[in-house]
Parts: structure tokens; C-alpha cells; sequence
């Protein structure tokens, strides 16, 4: 027992500053008052989303400018995706079902305001079985023979 001394205390670790606690401006004064040398570097675009980056050709594009814009579904395909809907007894919701698409996708294909897209427009003519591609718009879609 007389080897402990009673008002002597031993720590054993001491926890430093986190990395939040580290990074943030009164931790980066205080080291700079003590004469410690500092490494700041700022990464570039760092914590933004960049699936939705706003570009300068995005942005010329929306403003749509007569030489600049945006390809639209003409107004007689979207009348001949109307006609066929109907002639098979269907709601924009239905056909939207039958290519999985939403129904808003459907009704901007029948307004005119949708930006064409093959994929969705290839389920659509084998929905209502009628061609919106080419120069034979409206004709009925001919069921192509299967090679062997």
C-alpha cells in the first residue's frame, strides 16, 4: 500500500478530436494560435449530387433557343398513339401499364410535350399495333415472320 500515491492520477488515454471536432473553424484558429502547421484543402464538388449537375449545354437547352432545342413527339404521332389506344378499348393508364411506363409518360406521347424515346415508342406500337416510326405513320405494324 505504500506504493500508491493518492494524488497523482494516471490516464491511460486520452481521446483526441474527432474528425467533425477537427475539421471545424474554431479547432483550425486554435491550432493556427499554437504555430501548428495546417493542411486545408477543399475537394471539388464535393457532397453534391452529380446525377442532377446542371451543365451550361443542359442549361442552353432549356432555355430552348430557335437553333437549340429540344426534339419533341409530333402532335400526329401522339393523335395516332390517341386513335389506337382507343380503337383497342384502352385508358392511357392501361397502355402505361402494358409497357411499364408511368401514365403521365403516356399522356405527354399523346399531347406532344414528351421528348421521343425508341425504346418506349417501340412498346407502344406493339401495344396498339400500329407504326409511329418512319414515313409510314398510322399504317398497321406488320407482324415481322420468325427465321429460323
Amino acid at each position: 500500500m505504500a506504493e500508491s500515491d493518492w494524488d497523482t492520477v494516471t490516464v491511460l488515454r486520452k481521446k483526441g478530436p474527432t474528425a467533425a471536432q477537427a475539421k471545424s473553424k474554431q479547432a483550425i484558429t486554435a491550432a493556427q494560435r499554437r504555430g501548428e502547421e495546417l493542411e486545408t484543402t477543399k475537394k471539388w464538388s464535393a457532397g453534391q449530387n452529380k446525377q442532377h449537375l446542371v451543365t451550361k449545354n443542359t442549361a442552353k437547352l432549356d432555355r430552348e433557343t430557335e437553333e437549340l432545342h429540344h426534339e419533341r413527339v409530333p402532335l400526329e404521332v401522339g393523335k395516332v398513339i390517341q386513335q389506337g389506344r382507343q380503337a383497342k378499348g384502352l385508358t392511357q393508364k392501361d397502355l402505361a401499364t402494358k409497357v411499364n411506363e408511368k401514365p403521365q409518360v403516356i399522356a405527354d406521347y399523346e399531347s406532344g410535350k414528351a421528348i421521343p424515346n425508341n425504346q418506349v415508342m417501340g412498346k407502344i406500337e406493339r401495344v396498339i399495333g400500329m407504326k409511329l416510326r418512319g414515313k409510314d405513320i398510322g399504317q398497321p405494324l406488320e407482324a415481322k415472320p420468325k427465321q429460323k
